[in-house]
C-alpha cells in the first residue's frame, strides 16, 4: 500500500480563465446543438447579466467545485464585479476555500482510487476521497479547529451565515492569509474586501458545523454562538427588495437554488411586489423526471413565480466542463467593464445591528 505522502503528491490547479480566451470557441457553438447551443446561450445571457448594471447577480454553488479546481474562476468573478452576491454550500465554503486559504490543498487521486478501490486503506490513513480528489484528513481537523475558534472569538448570539462568513474573511486578514502577504486568493477573503455577501443556508453541514458542536459543547448552560438561517433568509430577500433586477448563475442545484429563487415569493410575502428573476441559467446534470429540485427546470419555476422565461436557461454539463466556459466568455468581452461593485454587505449590516 503506498504512504500518505506517496498518495499526496499532485495538487489539483485551480484553472485560470485570464488565460484563456474562448470567445470565438463559444461563439461557434452558437451554430451547433444540443449542449453546445445551450452553453452558448447561457454565455450571451451571462453577457447581458452583466451589461445590465442595473441587474444584481447572484451565484449559487452546489457540488463539490473548489476541490475540483474551479476556486480561481469565482475568485475573478468576485475581483472583477461579476458577482455581487453568493448562495453556496457549506463545503464548498469553508471544506474547500478557507481550507486552501489557510494554506492546504486538494490532491488528484490515481486512476485506480476513483472507482472505490482502497478506500480502507485510505481511512486507514486518514484521507478523504471525493470521487477522484483527495484531501488530508488530518488538516481538515485543523479547519474545524480554526471555525472553533472564530466561535470562540465572538460575542455569544444567533449569527447569519453571511455574518459568519465575513468573520471569517477578517480573520484571514488577522493571520496574513493573504494575497498581499504572499498566499493564495481564496473566495472568503475576495468576498470580504469586495463586500460580496455569501450565504449558506445549511452552514452546519460541513467543516464549520463542527467547529460549532465544539464550541456549544464547551459552553453548554452559556451563552453561545449560533447560526439562524431564518436571518439569511431575510438578509437575501433584503438584497432582492432593495435591488430588483435580479440575476442567477447556478452552479449545480439543490439549498442554495432554491434559497435564491424563493426571494422573490419572500419578498411578495413581506408585501412587496417583486418582480421574478429576469436572468437565470443553471449548470446542472440532474435529471427532472424524479421530481427533485436540482433538476427541475427554469420553466418549472417559472409557475412558482421565481424566474421570468425570457432570458433562462438550462446546461446540462459537469460544471468543471462548462462554468470555466461561461465566465471566461463574459470576462474576456468584457461584459462588466461598466459595473461597480454594489457592496450589498455593507447595505445588510444595518439589518444585523
Amino acid at each position: 500500500m503506498p504512504t500518505k505522502q506517496e498518495l499526496l503528491q499532485q495538487p489539483v490547479q485551480h484553472i485560470d480563465i485570464k488565460q484563456h480566451n474562448v470567445v470565438a470557441l463559444v461563439d461557434a457553438m452558437s451554430q451547433m446543438a444540443f449542449s453546445s447551443r445551450d452553453l452558448a446561450r447561457a454565455a450571451t445571457i451571462y453577457d447581458m447579466m452583466l451589461r445590465d448594471t442595473e441587474c444584481g447577480v447572484i451565484l449559487c454553488l452546489a457540488g463539490s467545485l473548489i476541490s475540483a479546481g474551479l476556486k480561481n474562476v469565482i475568485v475573478d468573478l468576485i475581483r472583477n464585479n461579476m458577482v455581487d452576491a453568493i448562495v453556496s454550500t457549506g463545503a464548498n465554503i469553508v471544506d474547500q476555500d478557507f481550507f486552501e486559504a489557510l494554506g492546504f490543498k486538494h490532491y488528484i487521486a490515481g486512476e485506480d482510487y476513483k472507482y472505490g478501490a482502497g478506500d480502507a486503506e485510505l481511512r486507514e490513513l486518514m484521507i478523504d476521497r471525493i470521487y477522484d480528489t483527495f484531501i488530508n484528513e488530518e488538516e481538515l481537523r485543523i479547519c474545524d479547529e480554526t471555525t472553533e475558534k472564530i466561535c470562540n472569538s465572538l460575542t455569544p448570539r444567533p449569527y447569519s451565515s453571511r455574518e459568519f462568513i465575513r468573520e471569517m474573511g477578517a480573520y484571514l486578514e488577522r493571520e496574513g492569509r493573504t494575497p498581499k502577504n504572499g498566499n493564495a486568493d481564496s473566495i472568503v477573503f475576495a468576498a470580504y474586501e469586495k463586500d460580496v455577501p455569501i450565504f449558506c443556508p445549511a452552514f452546519s453541514d460541513c467543516s464549520a458545523g463542527f467547529g460549532f458542536v465544539a464550541h456549544q459543547h464547551a459552553r453548554q448552560g452559556k451563552p453561545m454562538v449560533s447560526i439562524d438561517s431564518a436571518k439569511d433568509f431575510y438578509e437575501l430577500t433584503q438584497i432582492k427588495i432593495q435591488n430588483p433586477t435580479t440575476g442567477l448563475l447556478m452552479i449545480g442545484g439543490g439549498v442554495p437554488k432554491n434559497f435564491a429563487q424563493d426571494i422573490v415569493v419572500a419578498a411578495d410575502i413581506l408585501g412587496v411586489d417583486a418582480s421574478m428573476h429576469k436572468y437565470a441559467i443553471q449548470i446542472t446534470v440532474a435529471d427532472a423526471r424524479d421530481g427533485a429540485l436540482s433538476g427541475s427546470t427554469l420553466k418549472e419555476a417559472s409557475s412558482w413565480g421565481k424566474v421570468d422565461l425570457t432570458w433562462e436557461q438550462m446546461v446540462y454539463s459537469e460544471a468543471t466542463i462548462a462554468f470555466p466556459l461561461i465566465a471566461a466568455y463574459a470576462y474576456h468581452k468584457q461584459a462588466a467593464a461598466a459595473r461597480t461593485g454594489k457592496h450589498f454587505a455593507q447595505m445588510l449590516e444595518p439589518v444585523t445591528a
